[in-house]
Parts: C-alpha cells; sequence; structure tokens
C-alpha cells in the first residue's frame, strides 16, 4: 500500500508536465499503479474489508450458541461449522462475541511493587507427578520473593502444619532470610479463624512466624490476584519441571526440584530485565536474617507398643524392642527420620515412612527370632501326625504346603482337627474328591465332608 506522501509525490510530478513513464522510473513504481494514483487522487481512498460472511446473519446465532457452549468460543466456532455449515476465523468469531456483548471487555490491571525484603508469597497446588511407576497426586508447595522473584518450591504427599512449617523452614533456608511480611491464601493450615483482614494465625504458626521475623497476611476471599507473584510459577512448574521427568521416590522428587530452583532462577525474567538470582543480590541486604539457632521442626506422641513390637503412626508401623511391649514410648516426628524414647533414654531411629500406607519399618536386633522357630516345630510335629495313614492322604499334605505361605502350620493343623472331629470314612471320601478336584480350601474340604455326613448322622427329613 502507498502512503500519502509517495501519493503527494506522484501528483507533484504530474502537474510538473511529467509522463507516467518518466514518473514511474524516478518513484520506481509501475505505470499501472502511477496510473491508478492518478485517477484515484490526492487523497488515500477508503478501506473496505469484504467479508466472506454477514456478520447480521451471524448475530442472532451467537446468544443460544455461546450459553450452549458455556462460553468457549473454540467451541461457538466448531457448532457453527457443524451447525450451520460457517468457517468463520476465530478472531473473527471473537469480535463478533465482544461486539454482541457477550463477553465482557478486558479490563486494565495494575501492578504490585514492593521494595526490597519487603514481601514474600506463600502457597500450594495439586499436580499429578510419576513417582517410580505410579502417576500420584501430591501437593507442590512454593514460596517466591516479591522483588527479586526468587522462587523456591517442593514436594509433599499431604499439607499440614507439620509440612508448612518444615517447608517454610526449607524455604527461608533457601533464601538466606525471609522478608517482613509473607502473603497466603485463607487456608486452615496456617489460620485458626476468620479470613482476609480479620483472619487470626493459629498460635503454633504466630510462634513460628516470630522465630523467623515475619509476619502471615491474608488476602482477601476471592482475590487471588493479590499472590499473582506465587500463582504463575505452577503453570511453569507444571509444563517445563514435571514435563518428562520421572522420580524414583520422594527423596528423588525434592532433589530434583531444588536443582530445577537453582537453574530456573538463574533466567532472565522480561518484567525484571535480569535474571532472579541477579535481583536477589540487591534484596539480599534487606532480608531478616536467619536466627543463631535454627530448632528442628517436629511433632511429639505418645504411643503404646502393640503386642507384636510395633507402634503405629500415621497408619504406618514402626518396630520396638519387644522388651518394650505393652509399655508407653515417647514418639518424635521429624521430617526424615522418627525416634522413639523410652524414660528419656533414645531407643529406636527409624526413616520416615512418608507417603506410604501400611507399610512396615523394623530395625534388626527389636525382634527376635524365636517365635519362627516354634512355629516351624509345631507345623512339623502336626505333619508327622498326619502322614502314614494313608497315600493319598501323604499326598494331599504334600500339595497343601505348596498352595500356601510359609510352613503352613495353621492350614495343616486345621486339618488334622477335621481328621480327628469327623467321622474315618467321611473324611477320607471327602479327601479323595478334593484332590481329584484340586480343592485346597480347608473351608470347602469341611463343607463336603458335613454332606458326607449328614445323611447318617442327621435326620434331614421334616418328620409332620
Amino acid at each position: 500500500m502507498l502512503t500519502q506522501d509517495l501519493r503527494q509525490a506522484i501528483h507533484g510530478l504530474h502537474q510538473c508536465k511529467k509522463s507516467n513513464r518518466e514518473i514511474s522510473k524516478i518513484l520506481k513504481l509501475s505505470r499501472n499503479t502511477v496510473k491508478a494514483v492518478l485517477e484515484q487522487g490526492k487523497e488515500l481512498p477508503p478501506q473496505t474489508r469484504k467479508s466472506r460472511h454477514q456478520a447480521a446473519d451471524i448475530y442472532p446465532l451467537l446468544p443460544e450458541l455461546f450459553t450452549r457452549c458455556l462460553g468457549n468460543g473454540v467451541r461457538v466456532k466448531e457448532v457453527l461449522e457443524e451447525e450451520y455449515a460457517l468457517n468463520i476465523p476465530y478472531d473473527t468469531l471473537k469480535r463478533y462475541i465482544r461486539n454482541a456483548g457477550l463477553r465482557a471487555p478486558v479490563k486494565r490491571v495494575g501492578e504490585y511493587v514492593f521494595e526490597p525484603g519487603h514481601e514474600m508469597q506463600h502457597d500450594t497446588s495439586p499436580h499429578g507427578v510419576l513417582l517410580g511407576d505410579k502417576k500420584i497426586k501430591v501437593q507442590c508447595a512454593s514460596l517466591v520473593l516479591g522483588y527479586s522473584r526468587k522462587l523456591f518450591m517442593q514436594y509433599y504427599p499431604c499439607f499440614t502444619r507439620f509440612e508448612a512449617k518444615t517447608f517454610l523452614k526449607a524455604g527461608i533456608e533457601f533464601m538466606g532470610g525471609s522478608c517482613r511480611r509473607c502473603i497466603i491464601d485463607n487456608t486452615s493450615v496456617i489460620l485458626s479463624a476468620g479470613s482476609g483482614f480479620n483472619a487470626v494465625v493459629s498460635p503454633e504458626m504466630l510462634t513460628f512466624a516470630r522465630m523467623y521475623g515475619l509476619e502471615f497476611v491474608a488476602h482477601r476471599v476471592n482475590d487471588p490476584d493479590r499472590k499473582g507473584k506465587i500463582e504463575r510459577p505452577f503453570y511453569y512448574i507444571e509444563t517445563n519441571f514435571l514435563a518428562g521427568r520421572t522420580f524414583k521416590d520422594w527423596g528423588d522428587l525434592n532433589r530434583q526440584a531444588r536443582e530445577w530452583c537453582l537453574i530456573a532462577n538463574q533466567k532472565e525474567k522480561r518484567i525484571l530485565g535480569m535474571a532472579p538470582d541477579t535481583a536477589f543480590i540487591q534484596e539480599k541486604p534487606y532480608l531478616v536474617p536467619l536466627p543463631e539457632v535454627l530448632p528442628p521442626i517436629y511433632e511429639h506422641y505418645q504411643r503404646l507398643v502393640d503386642c507384636q513390637g510395633y507402634v503405629n503412626l500415621e497408619t504406618n508401623r514402626y518396630s520396638a524392642p519387644e522388651t518394650l511391649i505393652g509399655k508407653t514410648v515417647d514418639v518424635y516426628k521429624y521430617p526424615e527420620t522418627v525416634r522413639f524414647f523410652h524414660k528419656h533414654r533414645e531407643i529406636a531411629v527409624h526413616p520416615r515412612l512418608s507417603g506410604k500406607r501400611n507399610e512396615r519399618s523394623r530395625l534388626p536386633g527389636h525382634h527376635s527370632q524365636n517365635h519362627k522357630k516354634q512355629t516351624h516345630q509345631a507345623a512339623s510335629k502336626t505333619e508327622a501326625e498326619l502322614r502314614g495313614h494313608c497315600p493319598f492322604l501323604d499326598q494331599y499334605v504334600s500339595a497343601l504346603k505348596k498352595h500356601v505361605r510359609g510352613s503352613g502350620h495353621r492350614q495343616l493343623n486345621r486339618l488334622l482337627n477335621l481328621k480327628r472331629m469327623y467321622p474315618k470314612e467321611a473324611f477320607f471320601s471327602a479327601l479323595k474328591k478334593a484332590e481329584h478336584y484340586g480343592l485346597y480350601d480347608l473351608n470347602r474340604l469341611e463343607g463336603l465332608i458335613i454332606k458326607s455326613v449328614a445323611g447318617d448322622y442327621f435326620n434331614l427329613e421334616e418328620t409332620l
């Protein structure tokens, strides 16, 4: 398209009695272009945009389609193609939707600007993570500094106050200090009552905040933009850190997460004009320094050692010396370990079974193996009483031991009781039938015996 200055130059040369050929050579334009400009005049002609579709035909359809498609413009475009054979460009359709007043225009937004060391933001988000060969739902906790945008994140199977203190302690140590204010949402993990400006921080978390020189502030309900600097990185984490990665266990997951944070903080951010690590150099002197002594994060419980020599904690079981069976021990849960104390003396240190259910941790020396030896001797004695009476009974005993776990003491003892309880003929008859069909369920074997003796020992006919 020719500019207005170029059009005026063509008319000026024409007034100077220059031919179209000469004008085309001077301005390096085609003679047809020069001729068209002279015919149109000096002013730029109005542009008319030709559309394959009549907007007047489309506007009546939009309200119903917009409601049916739940406000999804892409789906509206697909329905117009399927039902009305109208192939409208998506950008054109969006303009039609805005002009019809179906979608509110985008409003101008502001931006929160913070001084160095003034504010940090904390939040959590559920993510799907491939842990081992199974995809599970975990909680991603992240912390970001408001000025430098330096980011730290970790993953947990659940997020209670214990995990919150563990994460915030690790995050503050990662940053080398804390800001004076930490913006959070209205989560009950940190708050005990209220919301927004009326939120009441739980005493436990209030003590933690004072220890590190910070204050928890909850934003208003339905105002997530107040902590937008921590909301945006969650999408970045899902599409960058989790993309194409697999993890062996929780330790490997959080180790890779920490290494990824070191790399992500070195990448330049457009809004900063520098990398977060570079901006952090300016923010570091304004952070509240770490306490000289960092107290450990732990929870205390009192548990009774059960008859099997285990202590139950968080759906998992941890072994204790069998001499303490029936006694109460003090249990201290740390982020990585579980410690047992009895009469102020440490008796065991277990690795914590984090993210697991119904698992056992047994330390060497806690449980003797005498019960296994006694069980094996009892099974051998019971087997000796069963064998030697009948060849197919010996075969059934050998096959039964192959179908049970361990020594089979309980099953052999049950078989011996059946032999002693019921008549010999009925027992061996049912045993032959069970062996023929490969039946090693002793409950069903007993049912066969009862059917065999029912007519001989019980009157099953109704008496009138």
